[in-house]
């Protein structure tokens, strides 16, 4: 909702314009839409704009215009065109040190500061109906631009299957009132992104561009970039619908945005500003719940590994660990893992920062370190409620890795993910952290590192033959290659032209035997652990990646690219 909204609807109900219950409802409906409450009740036909404006006036005390019938061209030369288009606002007169402006909205506190910045005068704000401005707006500053609406066509006809926050279907010839260029353009982005099957979606302010760029399989695409001019009023509407404050423009801020299909189903964005050099920088994280459906098979596993890991997810207890950089799909994994334990007969606790995906059947915590609920203090409760499966977001420190042992040690089987390059670094890491080498010993079972590769796309896939450069690089011998089915896409418009469409995942599976337990105890070098892991027919993320090569899922510039630190 609106900064605004709890103070107009208290206006409303004391002027006995709205019941209570019509308050209470239209509030609901613009927390579940993303919308101001103010459009609530203008749909719904409860009040006008122009009763909410004057009801705004009495209260405050200011005057109200509902026509502009006179204007000062000395207060007209005071700001320029795209100051005025930006604010929505129009300078009306000016006496002395004082200018009269027409604002829509007197409660726009941001707005006027920036004015009394901007004129180094002082402001009186007139409420007069946002239309009546911009008819005015276009009288002297000349016509509204055209091209909001050509920049809207640029991303085609999109046919958005999207509940829009005035709870109409969009669709690319379908004007709205006010905002509507504005809102379907932020829309259209949004669903763009959804469609190509984006992760997410960068808006960013540059000097003399205002930059729109989509990360598809995981590579950041540019895309064409929305008219610099527009950036204020772009990122003013993806805040409001992310429900967070447009006035603070100085602190980073997060929130969310959900839309609704008519499908039934819904498109969810955890949303992250920046403040920068240039204005706000916006990333929407785009949370794909296909991947919470997804099993073993799906992860790119080959026939061996998947029986190690349906192993490993039958043992009673210890510590699986997934390891890797940030967007090396961990959660994806761990999701994957639980899935296939989430049973009637077992009862499942996870520990999140942020909880992303609601699972139905598991029992999900919230970290919210401001209140004291910490991973620790959250693991610590999670033990009372008598799970047989746990899962831990990610061990940070070494008081939530110890309770996490305990808990193994206790008969509960628990996940987790650590940020190493390899799997059997964890084990170093943990005992770096401060946790006892008999502790680590004694609970870990396995230990995964995992990168992602985009696979070749399948529409435009054709058989090739490496270079020598790049078979030297994988160092395969004479038998793999004479084997291999060697692929790459040479381009369609399914990939847009990049010849991948889609990832996979490669993988290091380390399953600690006595043998390691023995090392990992007497506090063995990395070295001598990751020998006898070899020894145990441990693969490396490299080695796994070359037979994925060799099976045509992928290319050896993808394997080399993501295995670039893999030193066997």
């Amino acid at each position: 909702m609106a900064v605004n909204d709890d103070y107009i609807l208290e206006l409303l109900v004391n002027a006995g314009m709205i019941s209570q219950t019509d308050a209470a409802s239209a509030k609901a409906q613009a927390t579940q839409r993303g919308v101001a409450v103010t459009d609530v009740l203008i749909q719904n036909g409860l009040v006008s704009s122009e009763d909410i404006l004057q009801e705004m006036a009495n209260e405050t005390g200011t005057e109200f215009l509902p026509v502009i019938d006179h204007v000062e061209q000395d207060a007209i030369d005071l700001l320029q065109k795209e100051q005025v288009r930006r604010y929505h606002i129009l300078p009306l007169s000016r006496h002395g040190n004082v200018v009269r402006v027409a604002i829509s909205d007197p409660l726009d506190f941001g707005t006027l500061d920036s004015l009394r910045h901007i004129l180094k005068l002082d402001v009186e704000p007139v409420i007069v109906p946002q239309p009546e401005i911009n008819k005015t707006i276009a009288r002297f500053y000349g016509e509204l631009d055209e091209s909001v609406d050509s920049l809207m066509n640029s991303y085609g006809d999109l046919g958005l299957d999207v509940k829009d926050p005035n709870s109409e279907t969009l669709d690319a010839g379908k004007e709205a009132e006010g905002d509507a260029p504005i809102i379907k353009m932020v829309y259209g982005i949004i669903m763009d992104a959804y469609r190509l099957k984006a992760s997410d979606i960068h808006l960013e302010p540059l000097e003399k561009r205002f930059r729109l760029r989509y990360r598809m399989d995981g590579v950041l695409q540019e895309m064409r970039d929305p008219p610099k001019r527009l950036q204020s009023t772009i990122l003013s509407r993806i805040k409001i619908m992310a429900n967070i404050s447009i006035a603070e423009k100085r602190l980073p801020q997060d929130g969310r945005i959900s839309i609704a299909l008519q499908d039934g189903g819904s498109v969810d964005l955890r949303v992250s500003t920046v403040p920068t050099v240039h204005g706000e920088s916006i990333v929407m994280r785009i949370l794909d719940k296909t991947g919470l459906q997804l099993g073993l098979p799906q992860l790119g596993f080959f026939a061996d590994d998947q029986a190690t890991m349906e192993r490993i997810l039958g043992l009673p207890d210890g510590i699986f660990l997934v390891t890797g950089p940030t967007g090396s799909g961990k959660s994806t994994t761990l999701y994957a893992c639980l899935n296939s334990l989430n049973k009637p007969d077992r009862k499942l606790i996870t520990v999140e920062d942020p909880v992303e995906y609601e699972v139905p059947g598991m029992n999900q915590v919230q970290v919210n370190e401001d209140a004291g609920m910490t991973f620790a203090a959250a693991l610590r409760s999670m033990l009372r409620q008598a799970p047989n499966i746990i899962m831990v977001g990610e061990i940070r420190d070494a008081e939530t890795a110890n309770i996490a042992i305990n808990a193994s040690l206790t008969g509960h089987l628990v996940f987790s993910t650590l940020h190493t390059n390899d799997a059997p670094t964890a084990v170093t890491r943990l005992i770096d952290i401060g946790v006892k080498p008999f502790l680590v010993s004694s609970s870990i079972r396995a230990v995964m590192a995992q990168r992602l590769i985009r696979k070749v796309c399948a529409k435009c896939a054709q058989p090739y033959t490496p270079s020598d450069i790049e078979l030297r690089a994988l160092n395969l011998n004479s038998t793999q290659i004479a084997e291999a089915s060697f692929k790459h896409g040479h381009g369609c418009d399914t990939c847009r032209g990049s010849g991948y469409k889609g990832r996979s995942g490669i993988f290091e599976i380390f399953v600690v035997d006595d043998e390691l337990r023995t090392l990992i105890n007497d506090q063995a070098g990395i070295s001598a652990i990751r020998q006898r892991a070899r020894d145990l027919g441990m693969r490396t993320l490299r080695e796994d990646g070359i037979r994925k090569v060799v099976a045509g899922v992928t290319t050896p510039e993808e394997v080399i690219s993501a295995t670039t630190g893999d030193k066997d």
